[in-house]
């Protein structure tokens, strides 16, 4: 275990004058860079924004094809503004973290109405804006307007936490300090578009979690981790604690054309807005809980499926799925509004909760077999 070290605040105004550090990392974008990501071209601070919401916790690869047909869908903030909720969370379906989505309309709202379709042009006011911290504020102003700027997303802190040897997890507000304040100091005030492209590829492509190709890095020669020989224990973790554990069970209720019911979440808590499968306790009776509940009658229960484990953040939840089928669905529960009888063959533009994604591949492989 390394010892904690509490290295001195950069001076910033040294650095900048004479920033070894960014001269470095901008000779290897030059060379090595990716600059054809699909964000990266037509730069606007709308498409400079949706990127950079996409790519929190996600990774380059499973972004550009979602980033794409956002794109196609909702070419301007104008037209994101314009969409229903439902419609959005259906482009985000697979992304994860839904919250990213709904924020994303409503900064789009937001930007409409208060400024003109315009972004702000400066970190407070962007930062004020639903889903937009400090570095995605610092991201939009140095790649779209192309004004000095800092950034510190996952990546950069893991570069940066390796180069100066900070220990402790970046979450606890004292290390975070410590971090921006590198941060800050080596940003440069020219290229600064370039530059903060390049610390975000640095982190993804050379300054991996687990095997960072420091053979190759162009600071490597006095990065203090790699002096020590020990890079992979810098940042470090999050402290570890035994997640609680829920279980439900979810009912894949389907109707004599095929169609399976799905119920609307409430706009707050987990799959907040998402479209799921009604959910009742393990130890209920399925066809109990379907006529007391929902009012279905003359329902079957076809089988139970293996429970799976589906982990978010704070809990583990233990997932029962139960198939029934229902010959005649009842009127009150196609006016509700709150239910929807989905049609896998022509599916409707609503957001889909993970489990939900899952089952209904697994229900369709079931079909085939």
């Amino acid at each position: 275990m390394a010892a904690r070290l509490k290295p001195a605040a950069p001076d910033a105004a040294k650095a900048r004058k004479d920033n070894a550090f960014s001269r470095r990392v901008l000779a290897w974008f030059d060379d090595h860079g990716r600059k054809d990501l699909p964000w990266q071209k037509d730069i606007t601070p709308y498409r400079v924004w949706v990127s950079e919401i996409m790519l929190q916790q996600t990774q380059v690869r499973t972004v550009i094809p979602y980033f794409e047909r956002f794109m196609q869908r909702y070419p301007t903030v104008t037209a994101l503004a314009k969409a229903s909720e439902d419609d959005v969370l259906h482009q985000w379906t697979g992304l994860g973290y839904y919250s990213r989505a709904r924020n994303l309309l409503r900064t789009a709202q937001i930007v409409c109405a208060e400024y003109g379709s315009e972004f702000p042009d400066d970190v407070e006011r962007l930062s004020a804006l639903p889903g937009i911290g400090r570095s995605t504020a610092g991201a939009i102003i140095a790649i779209a307007h192309k004004k000095p700027a800092t950034i510190l997303d996952g990546n950069v802190k893991r570069v940066l936490a390796r180069y100066h040897a900070v220990s402790g997890f970046p979450g606890e507000s004292a290390v975070l300090k410590t971090l921006w304040e590198h941060a800050d100091a080596h940003t440069p005030a020219q290229r600064v578009a370039d530059y903060t492209q390049a610390m975000m590829d640095l982190g993804a492509t050379l300054c991996t979690r687990t095997k960072p190709a420091c053979d190759i890095c162009p600071l490597t020669a006095d990065c203090a981790a790699r002096a020590h020989g020990k890079p992979q224990i810098y940042p470090g973790k999050k402290p570890k604690k035994a997640l609680p554990v829920q279980s439900t069970r979810m009912l894949l209720i389907r109707n004599a054309r095929g169609e399976i019911l799905l119920e609307k979440r409430p706009p707050t808590g987990v799959w907040a807005s998402l479209w799921i499968f009604p959910q009742a306790t393990v130890d209920k009776d399925p066809i109990a809980f379907c006529r007391d509940t929902l009012g279905l009658r003359d329902i079957k229960l076809i089988e139970h499926w293996q429970p799976w484990r589906h982990t978010f953040s704070h809990y583990h939840l233990d997932i029962t799925p139960s198939v029934l089928r229902i010959k005649k669905a009842p009127t009150a529960i196609s006016e509700s509004g709150r239910h929807l009888w989905y049609d896998p063959a022509r599916p409707a533009s609503v957001g889909l909760a993970a489990p939900v994604r899952k089952l209904l591949d697994q229900l369709h492989a079931s079909d085939k077999v």
